[in-house]
């Protein structure tokens, strides 16, 4: 038998996750996997930038809870995948920055 092959991750809409932040329902920590140039152009305020290649080694609280955001939704997947295998509590966030129509932090 092939065990954790097919690990379901746990997902968000954008919309959602707009509704949490309006609310202050957020308890979870927001990860945006995106390359550095990507996130300085707009983030969601308060979004901690760990780009893809460097998920596996960043220092994390197991005990936490996170959203995992990106562009389009490809890395935050993978990323979300990545966490998941390491035991974190991660949600990915489907739609991910190209649909996302709350406000954006930018960064010159």
């Amino acid at each position: 038998m092939m065990f954790g092959l097919f690990t379901k991750i746990k997902s968000i809409t954008t919309t959602e996750l707009a509704t949490h932040l309006r609310n202050n329902q957020i308890k979870e920590e927001i990860i945006d996997v995106r390359e550095p140039y990507e996130y300085k152009k707009g983030h969601i305020k308060g979004a901690r930038n760990i780009p893809l290649g460097q998920v596996s080694a960043a220092a994390l609280a197991p005990d936490k809870k996170y959203f995992v955001i990106c562009q389009s939704g490809m890395r935050s997947k993978k990323a979300s995948k990545i966490l998941s295998k390491m035991n974190y509590d991660v949600t990915n966030v489907t739609g991910s920055m190209m649909s996302w129509h709350g406000k954006v932090t930018r960064k010159v």
